[in-house]
């Protein structure tokens, strides 16, 4: 049912366990896993024209990282892993990585805001990347 599983990450504490439920689905269905982390342009555009280059080497550090997490997570499980960073605005990055790379299915988390963090959060890459994506995207609830 699913030939490559996308693990679409900002490097958040949260990656562990998204990747945790991604690894064990393109695990089920002998699937590549993909993992994506995209520097978000509009953060280190709207630095101070000094601090741009500081802000993005920083910016793709983090994707690093996230991206060895994966990495490391995905090969223990056993599986062929797949990871890319990108520079955009995140959710349409996702969007196009998804339909360039054949993705099946989509896993990101969510720290799943109530009240007025939900609406002051509207708008959020995941909750944009579920209702854009042309492929299932799971939710992972993070605490």
């Amino acid at each position: 049912m699913y030939d490559s599983v996308l693990v679409a990450t900002d490097g958040s504490s949260g990656t562990k366990e998204t990747l945790a439920h991604a690894a064990a689905i393109a695990r089920d269905n002998d699937a590549t896993l993909h993992g994506l982390y995209v520097v978000d342009k509009r953060l280190y555009l709207a630095a101070d024209k000094d601090d741009q280059d500081d802000v993005r080497q920083s910016l793709e550090e983090e994707g690093d990282i996230a991206l060895d997490d994966i990495v490391v997570g995905g090969e223990e499980s056993g599986l062929d892993v797949v990871t890319r960073m990108e520079e955009g605005i995140p959710h349409k990055t996702i969007i196009d990585y998804v339909e360039e790379a054949g993705i099946d299915l989509v896993v990101m988390g969510t720290h799943g805001r109530t009240g007025r963090d939900r609406v002051a959060n509207l708008g959020s890459v995941t909750e944009r990347v579920v209702q854009n994506a042309p492929v299932p995207v799971l939710v992972v609830h993070i605490e």
